[in-house]
């Protein structure tokens, strides 16, 4: 007789819902709620990762005159090389460097014996002529007395007159002789031909000199003017009479406002600049000669665009600025053309738009792309 025998199976019980409650259930709530929590955090923490903080600026064109200064000196405007007019030994000399003399005054004096043996010997030959002449007028008189009388030819009273006036001749060139020899004793003093500073002297006394000689070198008194030697690139974008104003670089309270007033027309073949001299009308008594000074002059004003120095990134190894999209407030790079650099900010001369907003904070933690957050409205 067989049995039929069943092993036993375990089958899960069926239980309707709601009638039982699951142990596990509050742990699975539990970590799916924290699932979306730290999701959302995530986001969050993404989206605030991508809005970075920036300060921006609104481009606008505008008139720039860059300014430019240089360091010059004080010269005088008129500089008289004086010389003696006749040559000799240098006897006595009254002044020295750095001295202020008058109009008249003695500087130096040569040896004048050679100038007083020409004017003794001048005197003496216009005293021979002038008792010539006495002698020749004497005996053209009789002549002229005979002659009316009937006592003499005219051929004798001709030959008197001619000797009257050989006479005359000479006593004129003696004359003149004898007034060169006086004004020869004269030029044996040397003096000044208006007041002023002497600034050389190139002899000593005992020395030979030459006429027409270099001796002293006088900076004559007045406007006085400032010398500069300036780049050619500078004088091309300089306005053809610019106001510039001079500074004692050792005072700065003490300035003045001058005008060009010459420019060399060659290039200094050692410096490769060119010389500029600026009148100062009034000169300032606290700029004495030889005086350092800065020389301060606005170039020709151009279109250019003034940003903050900040504002300024590299791409590609070129300078750019970053452009916000006002829409989107994404950012973008645009290359730029930097026309000078100045303290504190950058002059931009092509590469945007009046209008545009541009990164003038925080750029250097942007991408392509990135969005922004602006930090100020207006900034």
């Amino acid at each position: 007789m067989s049995r039929n025998v069943t092993s036993p199976v375990s089958q899960p019980s069926v239980q309707a819902p709601g009638l039982l409650s699951f142990p596990a259930a509050p742990a699975l709530f539990a970590c799916t709620a924290a699932l979306l929590l730290v999701g959302c955090q995530k986001q969050e923490a993404v989206d605030k990762k991508l809005q970075i903080m920036v300060r921006t600026e609104t481009v606008a064109m505008a008139d720039y005159a860059p300014r430019t200064s240089l360091t010059g000196v004080i010269t005088a405007r008129t500089l008289n090389n004086l010389s003696f007019r006749v040559g000799g030994r240098v006897a006595e000399r009254f002044v020295d460097v750095g001295q202020h003399v008058d109009q008249g005054t003695v500087l130096a004096r040569i040896d004048p014996q050679e100038q007083e043996s020409d004017l003794r010997s001048a005197q003496a030959d216009l005293d021979a002529a002038q008792a010539q002449l006495t002698q020749s007028a004497a005996a053209f008189e009789r002549q002229k007395t005979l002659l009316a009388q009937g006592f003499t030819t005219r051929r004798d009273y001709d030959a008197a007159d001619q000797a009257l006036k050989v006479a005359q001749g000479s006593v004129d060139a003696a004359q003149s002789a004898f007034s060169n020899a006086q004004q020869n004793l004269s030029f044996t003093e040397l003096k000044a031909g208006a007041a002023g500073v002497i600034t050389a002297r190139q002899v000593e006394t005992g020395q030979v000199v030459q006429a027409a000689q270099t001796v002293f070198t006088v900076a004559e008194d007045g406007d006085r003017d400032a010398v500069f030697n300036v780049q050619e690139t500078l004088i091309a974008k300089t306005p053809a009479s610019p106001a510039v104003t001079i500074t004692l670089l050792s005072d700065p309270q003490v300035r003045a406002t001058g005008k060009v007033r010459e420019i060399s027309p060659a290039v200094d073949p050692a410096s490769g600049s060119i010389r500029v001299k600026v009148a100062i009308p009034d000169t300032p008594a606290g700029m004495p000669l030889g005086a350092a000074v800065i020389g301060s002059v606005s170039a020709k004003p151009a279109k250019a665009i003034l940003l903050p120095w900040q504002a300024l990134t590299s791409s590609g190894g070129k300078p750019a600025v970053w452009i916000v999209d006002p829409s989107t407030k994404a950012v973008t790079m645009a290359p730029v053309e930097v026309l000078a650099f100045n303290s504190g900010t950058v002059v931009i001369a092509k590469g945007l738009d009046a209008g545009q907003s541009v990164v003038t904070a925080g750029g250097q933690l942007l991408s392509p792309g990135q969005t922004i957050e602006i930090s100020g409205a207006g900034q």
